[in-house]
């Protein structure tokens, strides 16, 4: 009976989740909101037709002991049924996990990138701080920004423009180490973790980070021409006992300095 009741519960915990992502206003465009809610109204649909059964059951097991000599059969019977039913149900739940798991990750997940989004970030880098501050390792936080992006959306279009995002997302994730983490932290701007890492290390990373994109070729619409990407980045390493965001703010800063200093650079904060 205890398995039973902490199974309920778990369920319970399971639907609730689920109701609330399907709620969030920001999973409303999701390709695969429509099919889990559908798949959520069919589990309820079939758990009512199991109580339904179950109440059935309860009732013809009470007119059966009139008829003694089939008792053991009409029941053996009706377990099976339900049995076959529980499967189904079982069913319906791994189906309803899935889902769930799969509208998590991608609610997590840029779908111009590919890369991990702000939200990810957040997480991410909340994460990375307090083991940072609990082991007292080091951590660099660098933000990049492509240079002169509204140029490339004026004069070429935003395909093309969603085109160079897609091949700096790349170049990052060939550049970073494999401990690192790097998604997009809005519009043109990606985020790059360097965990238990040294300023002057970092800074080696994103300085191999700058050349990747500095050696890609977007090609014009009218495929005469093609033109380079560049990129100006922000670096700051962790102090001890600050907030989570002074350094995000900082490694702005930074950023905001190497575009002041010309861009196409890399800057130390």
């Amino acid at each position: 009976m205890n398995a039973e009741r902490q199974q309920a519960r778990e369920e319970d915990a399971l639907l609730r989740e689920l109701d609330t992502l399907l709620a969030d206003p920001a999973h409303a465009a999701d390709p695969l909101r429509a099919p889990l809610a559908e798949l959520l109204a069919l589990y309820r649909q079939q758990h009512e037709r199991i109580e339904r059964l179950v109440r059935i059951s309860d009732g013809y097991h009470g007119m059966s002991r009139l008829h003694s000599d089939s008792l053991a059969d009409k029941f053996d019977r009706q377990v099976r049924r339900l049995e076959k039913l529980a499967r189904i149900s079982d069913m319906y739940q791994s189906n309803l996990r899935e889902l769930t798991e799969a509208l998590r990750e991608a609610s997590f997940k840029d779908p111009l990138t590919e890369l991990g989004n702000r939200r990810y970030l957040m997480e991410r880098l909340r994460e990375e701080y307090e083991r940072s501050r609990r082991k007292e390792l080091p951590l660099c936080v660098a933000i990049l920004d492509v240079d002169h992006f509204k140029r490339i959306n004026d004069a070429h279009g935003h395909d093309v423009g969603d085109e160079a995002l897609r091949r700096v997302a790349d170049a990052l994730r060939h550049a970073i180490r494999q401990y690192d983490t790097v998604g997009r932290w809005g519009g043109e701007e990606f985020l790059i973790l360097f965990p238990e890492t040294r300023i002057d290390e970092a800074l080696h990373t994103a300085e191999r980070v700058r050349t990747a994109i500095g050696a890609i070729h977007i090609e014009s619409p009218d495929g005469g021409t093609t033109f380079p990407l560049s990129a100006s980045l922000g670096i700051t390493e962790r102090q001890p006992d600050e907030a989570v965001l002074l350094a995000v703010t900082r490694a702005d800063n930074a950023l905001l300095a190497a575009k002041r200093a010309g861009r196409d650079r890399s800057v130390v904060l």
